[in-house]
Order: C-alpha cells, then sequence, then structure tokens
C-alpha cells in the first residue's frame, strides 16, 4: 500500500474518529474540571476549618499521585471494590445496583480520572487568585452592607476568575495532552488509534507523526480561544492582554 492511500484510506479516516473521542473526553472533563477547581478553590480560600481539611486532603492525593496511577485505579480499581462490596453486603440482601455502580466504562473511567485530576490543580489557581485579592476591596463592600456571600459572588469571584484564567487556561491544554494516557483503559481516541494502526501496518512514524499534527492543531485551537477569552474578559488594571 503506497504512502499517501495508506495516508487517505487508513490513516485520516482512524484519526478523525479518534479525534471526535478525543473530544468527548477533553470537553466533559475540561468542564467538570474547572467546574470542581472553582468550588474548591474557594472552599480552600475561604470555607470553615473543616472543609479546607477535606478538600486540601483531596488536592493533597490528585496532586501528589501520578495521573496515571489514577487512571488505572478508577478503572482497574474499583471492580475489585466492587466484588469486595458484593461478596460481604449480598448475604445481607443488599440489591446489587449498590455495588455494581462502582463499575466504570473505560470512557467513564477516563472523564473521571481527568476532571477531578484536573480540578485539584486548577482549584490551585482559584485559591491563589482568591487570596491575591486586597483585604481593602472585602471592608469597603461591608461598609456598603454587602453580606459575606454578597461579597464573594460580587466583588471577589469575578476578579479571581479573571486572574486565574491564564492557569486555567494552561491546564486545559494539559488536559488535550493527558487526554492521551485515555489509551491505558483500552480508550481507542487519537493516540489509540495511531497505536493501532501503527502495529498493525508496522508504519509507527506516520502515524504518530500525523498524530502529533492532530494533538499541535488543538492545542493552537483551544490558545487562541483562550487568549480572545482572556481579552474579552480584561479589565485595565488586572493585567490586560496584548495583542
Amino acid at each position: 500500500m503506497g504512502t499517501w492511500e495508506f495516508y487517505v484510506t487508513k490513516l485520516i479516516p482512524a484519526l478523525n474518529q479518534g479525534l471526535w473521542l478525543s473530544v468527548l473526553i477533553i470537553v466533559p472533563s475540561a468542564l467538570l474540571g474547572v467546574t470542581i477547581g472553582v468550588l474548591v478553590g474557594a472552599g480552600r480560600a475561604a470555607g470553615p476549618g473543616w472543609l479546607r481539611t477535606i478538600f486540601n486532603a483531596y488536592v493533597s492525593i490528585f496532586r501528589g499521585t501520578p495521573l496515571v496511577v489514577q487512571l488505572t485505579m478508577w478503572y482497574y480499581g474499583l471492580p475489585s471494590v466492587s466484588r469486595f462490596l458484593g461478596l460481604y453486603l449480598e448475604p445481607l440482601g443488599l440489591p446489587a445496583f449498590t455495588w455494581k455502580f462502582l463499575i466504570l466504562s473505560p470512557y467513564a473511567a477516563s472523564v473521571v480520572a481527568f476532571c477531578l485530576c484536573s480540578g485539584a490543580y486548577q482549584s490551585e489557581y482559584i485559591r491563589g487568585a482568591i487570596l491575591s485579592i486586597r483585604k481593602g476591596q472585602f471592608l469597603a463592600a461591608e461598609s456598603l452592607g454587602f453580606t459575606k456571600s454578597q461579597t464573594f459572588w460580587s466583588i471577589t469571584a469575578p476578579v479571581a476568575i479573571r486572574r486565574a484564567l491564564h492557569g486555567c487556561g494552561n491546564e486545559i491544554i494539559y488536559l488535550i495532552k493527558y487526554s492521551s494516557l485515555a489509551l491505558i483503559v483500552t480508550v481507542l481516541e487519537l493516540t489509540g488509534r495511531a497505536s493501532s494502526l501503527g502495529s498493525f501496518y508496522f508504519r509507527n512514524l506516520e502515524c504518530y507523526l500525523l498524530t502529533a499534527v492532530y494533538y499541535l492543531a488543538l492545542v493552537s485551537l483551544t490558545t487562541y480561544g483562550l487568549h480572545r477569552l482572556e481579552k474579552k474578559l480584561a479589565i485595565p488594571g488586572l493585567g490586560q492582554a496584548k495583542g
């Protein structure tokens, strides 16, 4: 099979299928990761002591362990937990669905692992942004009769999100590349398709080079979108984007 025939009839169609699956992993993982990051970051910066303890433990675990280990635990480890619970709870008459829900599909395990790991890193950007806001803004809001919740959502959150946007955007870029690890749990996204075709046709160089082009295009498009968003949300005095 000639090079161009291989590209047109085999490689590009397969990578297009993998690209679609990669997007289906990246988009919900990014959205959930940002949501988790905002909630956890706000809780760590301004929450009660018990909540900060829980969130700090979550961040320590997910930032302190490799993503590969987390991914394999969600997919290969949870079925072991399910079997353990079934062994001891089924004789008690507990319905089977109460433990079988722990068995995740490869896609679900990938999204869960990526969004939880990304959320832990996102929370650091949000937390730092909140703590960077001057105390005088809180005092001014209090003098105007704002409650703590009104101060947070009307003053603190909009400023913090703008300050954290660059760091959160970087984490989304990382997430695009991390999505290639879904291959470990048998998800045939971009890297999975390239690996499968490269092994079958013994043309790994072509497969992985074109896959790199796909990832570069994804990252470039996302970078452009984030840059536009930064410019749109920029406020004079808060690091307005240039260009």
